[in-house]
């Protein structure tokens, strides 16, 4: 990651002063487009790209004007009102990346955050705004945005493309994947688009970008898809990278194809300075869509839960294990719930679930997510190098986040150097000084020999082995006999369990 090139939502923020241009300066008052698209409307149908803009062998199109033209009257902008508390009060304040703001800064009047505020005072709340982007799904006025938009907002502002506005309210929120659903009340029937399958989309296609950047009113953008399956920080996060121009402002609105289908919801920058170099980020419409359902129907995200920790299957450990290939979920802890009901076991890797295969943990999260709470479906492990079949019926994951620990009896030995370290019997004391419950039966690490394969692997200085070989381990003999197991099977490395602060990996330690 770029030191100095943090990623930014893109919410941008201000007080009464918003340097926006007027919709209904920005664009004609009444177009064959708008007219279509409130035809449209009127027959409760989605707007589409017209027939000579959608994909044709994704060739560049000539313009890019008609797509604009048709689904525009379905984007929004989005205008949030808060009170805060502020510490400096009163002085002028603008829309965040403004260059103004930035001139106050870079000139360093006292009194003012970063050394630019020329109008210090004391404390007080203050009403501050908020602006963002968002589009419509549904005739009778539901509309997606981004769940920074407008969190901790009082009042919510929705300003339609003809100009027109209207408050709104929330009809639920996720903070997993950033994704509001609002609804407004209006005497006739919105413009509206729909959602494209994320999936069909390649690296290369060309993209639409549409929202209101920097409060500058409604401003279009064109670009391909830089890459898919992106990962910023969030358990359930797909997005979509895109070199479309994306700044602040544009949060929550949407990124069309060619067919005028929304495949993302813009959220977040990677920039040094808040502004666009370039590499922009949209939330995939398949994980989207699939929040929307659910906040619309429940006011709520109800997800499926498994009631497992996993990690990724490593050459190292794949080849520990005698699998074929390194792919899969690797089970790292059971506790109490649906997984443990069903018989599932520390160090099974989960290889397929309801019936499709499973590459790495976050495509198990995202498919054990999308599962209907309560419904009982096909899990296939691999366990001792055999396929095993699972019927679990899955929990919800809101409701329900497992922990556990398990025990097994204790013993009493010396220290012994193995695999580059040096490990000796748990005892509770020790439990105590490590945190962990004193029921823990393994072997502590006591010493790690810098330039050894324990160190090489990741492993410290009170981490505890609890298993060798997918067995319990209670003595420095039982570890000796799952080296001996292993290096008699031929393998090249040993898998572990190893707790550091009560938290489960996996880890393959060679052998020869």
């Amino acid at each position: 990651m770029y030191k100095n090139s943090p990623r930014h939502l893109l919410t941008a923020s201000g007080l009464a002063l918003l340097l926006s241009l007027s919709p209904a300066l920005a664009q004609e008052a009444a177009t064959p487009g708008a007219e279509a698209a409130q035809a449209a409307a009127n027959d409760n149908q989605p707007l589409t790209a017209p027939e000579s803009t959608a994909r044709k062998q994704q060739v560049m199109p000539e313009s890019f004007a008609d797509l604009v033209e048709m689904v525009s009257p379905a984007v929004v902008n989005i205008t949030t009102t808060a009170t805060v508390s502020s510490p400096l009060a009163r002085g002028p304040q603008f829309p965040e990346g403004s260059p103004f703001s930035d001139l106050f800064r870079e000139f360093g009047f006292p009194g003012m955050p970063d050394g630019g505020n020329p109008f210090g005072g004391p404390q007080g709340e203050q009403r501050s705004n908020a602006l963002g982007s968002g589009f419509v799904i549904s005739a009778d006025g539901l509309i997606v945005t981004n769940n920074h938009v407008i969190d901790g907002a009082d009042e919510i502002e929705i300003e339609f493309f003809s100009g027109k506005t209207l408050p709104a309210k929330v009809i639920g929120k996720d903070e997993k994947t950033d994704i509001a659903v609002l609804k407004v009340e209006s005497p006739e029937a919105l413009p509206f688009v729909k959602f494209g399958d994320s999936d069909d989309g390649r690296v290369g296609d060309w993209v639409l970008a549409l929202g209101n950047p920097l409060g500058q009113g409604f401003s279009a953008s064109t670009g391909i898809i830089s890459a898919r399956n992106r990962a910023l920080s969030g358990t359930y996060d797909d997005f979509i990278q895109t070199d479309a121009a994306i700044n602040r402002g544009n949060s929550g609105g949407p990124l069309f194809n060619m067919d005028g289908e929304v495949i993302g919801v813009n959220t977040a920058i990677l920039s040094p300075n808040g502004g666009s170099i370039g590499i922009g980020f949209s939330m995939a419409s398949n994980v989207v869509s699939k929040v929307v359902e659910q906040l619309e129907e429940f006011g709520e995200t109800r997800r499926g839960w498994l009631g497992v920790k996993i990690q990724p299957v490593t050459s190292d450990i794949a080849d520990s294990l005698g699998l074929a290939e390194a792919k899969g979920a690797m089970v790292t802890d059971v506790p109490a719930g649906p997984a443990a009901d069903a018989g599932m076991k520390a160090g099974d890797v989960i290889t397929s679930f309801a019936g499709g295969e499973v590459e790495d943990p976050r495509e198990l999260v995202r498919r054990v997510a999308d599962a209907p709470v309560g419904e009982a479906v096909d899990v296939t492990v691999q366990r001792d190098g055999e396929p095993v079949e699972l019927k679990v019926t899955l929990g919800r994951r809101e409701l329900a986040e497992g922990s556990g620990s398990g025990s097994v009896d204790s013993a009493t030995e010396s220290a012994s150097d193995l695999m580059g370290m040096t490990v000796a019997p748990l005892t509770p004391e020790i439990a105590a000084e490590l945190g962990v419950s004193r029921d823990m039966t393994g072997l502590v690490v006591q010493s790690v020999d810098p330039s050894g394969a324990a160190a090489e692997k990741g492993l410290s200085a009170g981490d505890v082995i609890t298993e060798a070989g997918q067995q319990p381990v209670a003595s420095l003999g039982d570890l000796q006999a799952r080296i001996k197991e292993a290096r008699d099977a031929g393998r090249k490395s040993l898998l572990v369990m190893v707790r550091r602060a009560g938290e489960p990996r996996f880890v393959a330690l060679p052998v020869e």
